[in-house]
């Protein structure tokens, strides 16, 4: 039995907690807010143990350190962007699905406390509850050590979104921002399926159709499967008057 309440964490989860502290390369002094990052809605409301606590408090507050630190260092790193642009910028970093692949990155998934039906359904690797537990892991950062460690943490794990707000790609990342506004609507599966090849290999033209359960919602054309990917998401942006 896992003990998470009053009565502390029980040693076995603490070892866990330990070691996930160490993967994070953050050292904490408590040990309580790391694990308290950890704890979905779903295992708390079924603990029968007094005082549990989920992490949608900390999940708040990370996302408000998340934003500050991400804008900041969009201002100091990018001074010849003007303000709609860096707000797109931040939009594209900040945004579910980035946030749930940092978190798989890191293994969250295996460390996250869930309830019984949350992890039958597929929960450790659900989009929504990778990303809100990133965000309270930065939550607990910033309460147990402060902003400049959370903020090294936030760089460290998204550098490579930034590097695409230095190299000018966040701009035309249609695949982000469509997979965002798909999962608003709950877990979809997207799928991105190469339709017909032309030309010899040095110069090939992909088609690639994107579905969403099964269903296409897009298609594009491109010199390289990526750019066809890409193509086929603006096209299925423009479903939602949200393409550039």
């Amino acid at each position: 039995m896992i003990v998470t309440g009053k009565k502390g964490i029980e040693s076995q989860r603490l070892a866990q907690i330990k070691e996930f502290s160490r993967l994070l390369q953050i050292p904490f002094q408590n040990y309580e807010l790391l694990h308290q990052a950890l704890i979905h809605t779903s295992f708390a409301n079924e603990s029968k143990e007094p005082g549990v606590q989920h992490n949608e408090r900390l999940e708040f507050l990370g996302d408000a350190v998340l934003d500050l630190a991400v804008g900041e260092v969009l201002f100091r790193q990018f001074p010849h962007l003007p303000e709609g642009e860096l707000t797109k910028a931040r939009a594209r970093i900040v945004c579910e699905p980035t946030l749930a692949n940092s978190a798989t990155k890191l293994g969250i998934g295996s460390y996250l406390l869930l309830g019984k039906g949350e992890t039958a359904s597929g929960g450790r690797q659900r989009i929504s509850i990778l990303a809100d537990a990133f965000e309270a892991v930065i939550g607990a950062i910033y309460l147990d050590s402060g902003y400049t460690n959370a903020c090294r943490f936030i760089v460290d794990h998204l550098q490579g979104e930034l590097n695409l707000v230095k190299s000018g790609e966040y701009a035309n990342d249609h695949k982000t921002l469509l997979q965002e506004v798909i999962q608003r609507q709950g877990e979809q599966k997207i799928s991105y399926d190469v339709m017909n090849e032309e030309g010899p290999d040095h110069d090939k033209t992909f088609m690639v159709a994107v579905c969403v359960n099964g269903k296409p919602l897009g298609s594009g054309q491109g010199k390289s499967k990526k750019e066809a990917e890409q193509n086929a998401a603006k096209q299925a942006l423009e479903k939602f008057n949200l393409s550039n």
